[in-house]
């Protein structure tokens, strides 16, 4: 496998730590960050790079957090002592320098309260995500499709590349879509047992690790679907209090994500539970015991990794491109749907991804829907797996997926 630095982020990285004491970077397990804040020369440099995951550092973290603060550090997997954070404090408090200190974890900081509230008003945040689509192929040297679209609207004219089974069944993860195809279900297995199980246990204790894998399978099963806790927990045999409790590990872990629903509208009928999504598609195919994608076989299922596949991409490139832009989605009880709400700057994109390669009139209702309810909607994309971009009417555009993730 061909070693993967995730660049695209850099440059965000970087801005930070002009200006703020404490950058965290945090992310699903093998996304690249070690090797991101190892490598990549303009984060390392000055930087003792340390991390919990040696036995050693941990120790002496735990014996005396001042030891690893005296200078310019990288500290890597500091979920494992959270405690070290309330020195670190200290010492950002008696030295407010600029870029001082890197933090990096499989866990999200921001959802553990006790570290957000220690670092409130010291620290920026960041996610390493999985591999963008256009990272995969080489082409970031590129402008994003995205960020110019919602900026100016304008098409592609060159024909898109359809995204394939194969890059879903992947996902986004480097060993696993990097690495050779026939052995991504042999990674997948390894990295359940050997990541998803010990930083679960790390975070929390739990006594049956069986249920909790039941109901992380059950959990993948979802993926782009609204979230009802009630069902997940009968379903996976569990109280609604403890399914709900996995979830937030799951969630903590960046194993999951949910999606907001966007409520900014005139409708009065809308669903306001989050939406589930297993964070990488790989992952998640894996998990729902999935390994090839047969169109017509279960359309459904094959719909929501194509969906789930979407949302990662979308997830990491607005993180890099249009950072202060927001995600969500749109359900209208009984009636109407959109898969993906995009606000940025004071207007909203709709994007309802299909995986076939054709649509027809039919697929474009919600979108309608959406349009005619948000007067700050730009723009509504059917983004499709085919090859050519469309401009139906004033707003309504059907655009390639191969496109909109380019």
């Amino acid at each position: 496998m061909t070693e993967y630095l995730p660049r695209e982020i850099v440059r965000r990285l970087q801005q930070a730590l002009r200006s703020l004491p404490v950058v965290v970077l945090s992310g699903l397990r093998q996304t690249g960050k070690s090797t991101l804040l190892q490598r990549e020369e303009s984060l390392a440099a000055g930087r003792t790079y340390r991390t919990l995951d040696d036995f050693a550092t941990l120790a002496a973290a735990q014996a005396n957090p001042e030891s690893l603060l005296t200078n310019a550090a990288i500290l890597d997997e500091v979920q494992r002592y959270p405690e070290l954070l309330l020195a670190l404090k200290r010492a950002v408090d008696e030295q407010r320098r600029p870029g001082r200190f890197i933090l990096s974890g499989s866990a999200n900081l921001a959802l553990l309260g006790r570290v957000s509230e220690t670092l409130a008003g010291r620290a920026a945040y960041f996610t390493l995500h999985p591999m963008t689509r256009r990272e995969i192929q080489g082409t970031t040297s590129q402008p994003s499709f995205l960020a110019e679209f919602i900026r100016t609207q304008t098409l592609a004219s060159a024909v898109a590349e359809p995204v394939t089974d194969m890059e879903v069944l992947a996902g986004g993860l480097p060993p696993a879509c990097l690495g050779p195809a026939d052995a991504v279900t042999e990674w997948f297995r390894g990295y359940v047992q050997t990541y998803v199980e010990r930083d679960v246990r790390q975070l929390s204790q739990i006594t049956n690790l069986v249920a909790f894998r039941t109901l992380a399978q059950l959990a993948a099963m979802r993926t782009a679907q609204v979230l009802v806790i009630s069902r997940l927990a009968r379903d996976a045999k569990l109280s609604a209090a403890t399914a709900g409790r996995y979830l937030d590990l799951l969630e903590a872990s960046f194993l999951i994500r949910r999606l907001p629903p966007f409520l900014k509208n005139r409708s009065l009928r809308l669903i306001k539970s989050p939406k589930l999504y297993v964070t990488d598609s790989g992952l998640a195919a894996y998990l729902a015991g999935v390994d090839h994608l047969e169109p017509g076989r279960d359309d459904l299922l094959r719909g929501a990794l194509y969906e789930t596949y979407t949302a990662q991409n979308l997830a990491a490139l607005l993180e890099v491109h249009v950072p202060d832009a927001q995600l969500a989605y749109w359900h209208e009880q009984g009636r109407h749907e959109v898969d993906f709400v995009i606000e940025a700057r004071r207007q909203v994109f709709a994007v309802e991804v299909k995986a076939a390669t054709r649509w027809n009139d039919g697929d474009l209702a919600g979108l309608r829907a959406l349009a005619d309810r948000t007067p700050a909607c730009t723009a509504a994309v059917l983004a499709y797996n085919g090859r050519e971009a469309v401009h139906l009417d004033d707003k309504l555009f059907a655009i390639p997926l191969g496109h909109l993730l380019a």
